[in-house]
């Protein structure tokens, strides 16, 4: 699997659209939009940092319930 698959991935499986994960990561819509579509090649610890923001979010959302 290619970084821009991963990334589409991690995208989809919190049900959000470019805009709104790139408000929730911080990242710029148009180098989401670079990276989803092989335009342009982030670091390969990217995916992996979002991965680990997206699983910490969801871990401090269980405990406040």
């Amino acid at each position: 699997m290619s970084i821009a698959e991963k990334i589409t991935e991690l995208r989809e499986s919190v049900g959000e659209n470019r805009k709104e994960f790139s408000i929730r990561t911080g990242i710029p819509v148009r180098t989401l939009e670079d990276w989803e579509a092989g335009r342009r090649t982030p670091p390969e610890y990217i995916p992996r940092l979002i991965a680990f923001q997206l699983e910490y979010e969801k871990l401090v959302k269980a405990k406040e319930v």
